[in-house]
Parts: C-alpha cells; sequence; structure tokens
C-alpha cells in the first residue's frame, strides 16, 4: 500500500509518499481502506513536533478517515469485513490502508457518504462537545466563534443555533462570511472588530462563551469579550499557541473562565463516542446539519493541504482521497 511518511519533523515538504506493507490487525483491531482521510491543524502539529504532538519518526501522520473494513482481529465481533466505518484517533491515517482499535471504529449508516463521515468525525464530535459538553448552550446564549468559515467552525455554528444560541461569527474575508451566514451565525464580523459588535450584540454586557480555535493572535481580545463569569473555550491554535499568562487576569476581567479541551477526554468512553457519532449522522441523515467539504486532495498532494490549511486558503472540511 501507499501512504505518508515523515522521516523528519519540519514543514510540509517533509510529508512524502512510500510504499509500505499493507497492515495484520491485531487483536482487538480493524483493518480499513481507507476512502477518506481528514487533514487537521493537529496534523500540522504533530508533523513539526509541536508541544504534546511530539512523534518519533518516520510515522505516517493523520488520526481521521473512514472506509471499509477488509480484515478483523482476534476478539473482534461488533465488525466484520466490508462493514463502513469511521474515526476520529486512529494513527497513521493517511494511508491506503490503517489498522485501528475496534473500540475506536463507529459504523457509518447506511446512506452517509463515506467522504462525508471522514469529514464530520474528528470536527463534528468536537463542534458536538465543545456545546454539549464543555460550554452547553442554553437558549439565548451569546457566543462567538472565531473562524467560523474553517472546518469546526461552520458545524459549530450550525450546533450552537440548533440549541438556541445567538453566534457572533468571526472571518477573515467577504467569501468566508457569506458561509458563516448561511451555517446560521446571526451576527459576522472581523477579528479586529469582533469585541465592539459583541458589545453592540448585548448591549455592553459581554459573550457568554467564545469559541477559540485561533489561539495567540484572539486569545487576549477573547478574554475582553467576555461578560462576567464567561468562559474562554481555547481549543486550537492556529494563530500560534497562547503564551502563559497572569491567572489574575481572569479576576480582574471578572472573574472569568478558561478551559483548554480536547477530544479524547470528551470520547473516551466508548458509549460518549458513539452518542457523538450518532448524532451526527442523524442530523446528517435528516438534512439538519450541512457538511462542507471545502477541498479534496491525492493522497500524494498531502503537503499541498497542509499549506493550504496553514495558509487559510480554504473553509470547510480538507480531505486526502485514496
Amino acid at each position: 500500500m501507499r501512504a505518508i511518511v515523515v522521516d523528519k519533523l519540519g514543514g510540509p515538504e517533509v510529508l512524502r509518499i512510500a510504499d509500505r506493507d499493507d497492515p495484520v490487525p491485531r487483536p482487538g483491531q480493524l483493518v480499513v481502506r481507507v476512502a477518506a482521510a481528514g487533514v487537521n491543524f493537529m496534523d500540522t502539529y504533530q508533523r513539526g513536533g509541536v508541544g504534546v504532538y511530539v512523534t518519533q519518526t518516520p510515522f505516517t501522520p493523520g488520526g481521521e478517515g473512514a472506509g471499509t473494513v477488509i480484515a478483523v482481529g482476534d476478539g473482534v465481533s461488533d465488525f466484520a469485513a466490508g462493514d463502513h466505518v469511521a474515526w476520529s484517533a486512529g494513527p497513521g491515517s493517511y494511508a491506503e490502508q490503517v489498522a485501528l482499535p475496534a473500540d475506536r471504529a463507529v459504523p457509518v449508516p447506511d446512506g452517509i457518504d463515506l467522504k462525508i463521515a471522514a469529514a464530520v468525525m474528528l470536527q463534528g464530535m468536537t463542534a458536538h462537545y465543545l456545546c454539549t459538553s464543555t460550554y452547553p448552550v442554553q437558549e439565548g446564549n451569546v457566543a462567538v466563534v472565531h473562524a467560523a468559515a474553517g472546518g469546526v467552525g461552520l458545524l459549530l455554528t450550525q450546533l450552537v443555533k440548533r440549541r438556541g444560541g445567538i453566534v457572533v461569527a468571526t472571518t477573515s474575508t467577504t467569501a468566508k462570511a457569506v458561509l458563516a451566514q448561511r451555517a446560521g451565525a446571526d451576527h459576522v464580523t472581523s477579528y479586529e472588530e469582533f469585541v465592539d459588535a459583541v458589545r453592540r450584540v448585548t448591549g455592553e454586557r459581554g459573550a457568554d462563551v467564545v469559541f477559540d480555535g485561533v489561539g495567540k493572535a484572539t486569545f487576549d481580545n477573547s478574554l475582553a469579550a467576555l461578560r462576567p463569569r464567561g468562559m474562554i473555550v481555547l481549543y486550537g491554535g492556529s494563530s500560534g499557541q497562547v503564551p502563559p499568562f497572569d491567572l489574575q487576569r481572569l479576576n480582574t476581567g471578572g472573574s472569568l473562565y478558561v478551559t483548554r479541551p480536547t477530544l479524547v477526554h470528551y470520547t473516551a468512553d466508548r458509549g460518549e463516542l458513539l452518542w457523538r457519532a450518532g448524532d451526527l449522522f442523524e442530523w446528517i441523515a435528516k438534512g439538519e446539519l450541512d457538511v462542507r467539504i471545502g477541498a479534496e486532495y491525492p493522497l500524494a498532494d498531502a503537503a499541498r493541504a497542509h499549506e493550504d490549511l496553514a495558509a487559510r486558503r480554504t473553509s470547510g472540511k480538507l480531505l486526502l482521497i485514496t
């Protein structure tokens, strides 16, 4: 099979296509023929060796995808060859085949395209846990969604609206603003003006929550946009990681809350994993959740996908097609 391999940490140029032996399932594993693999910011962190994402080389990046089961290991009873499955935690997913733990795979219902399934697993479940568990949005809550035309942003906007929230969306271009509006955003503004926009929308009170996947470039203003006892949910750092800061700022800002969640802690239990994925697939099947695939790339063009993602040249989900 073919796979993307990283021999040394670095920029997109370190991603190369190579031939590798077909995987063989170990006990408790599935081997899946990958239809599509998701491209995510955490893949760029892993490629560059950022923070907790440092991985010993050589390795195949990627953790998200969907495909067809071609082999099962001993002890696996929930899946069989021919089943369609998707996953958000399958190391080495930038490949034509991947071996992954069966308890991390979820069944893809009939009628759900495998590309759509791959596109929604990581970013869709991230959007799900952010507004249902990390900060359970309630009717009338004002939520700032940064990068609202991105993969998480478009889904998160829809889910916040589904829960009755009011979305103040930030985008960087007019075209992206249109996408955010189509997803249901009540107010769309720029990164430079969103604090003033929040003040206008809330009558100077401030937002209940800011969902911030941008990080370094927006963090200070995200704090400034909150109401007293509001929460910033920092779930990513597309502009860079937020440096250490004085916790006293949370006091002076209005007894604020800050959390830095990650998907693995919100899908650690299989029941929770199936709940989140099941909700998403149900809403997609009913036409109640729109999943935008922004671009598809051949597997060999993984470097170009990383370049486009980092440069914010795309909106929606990026996929590698095998």
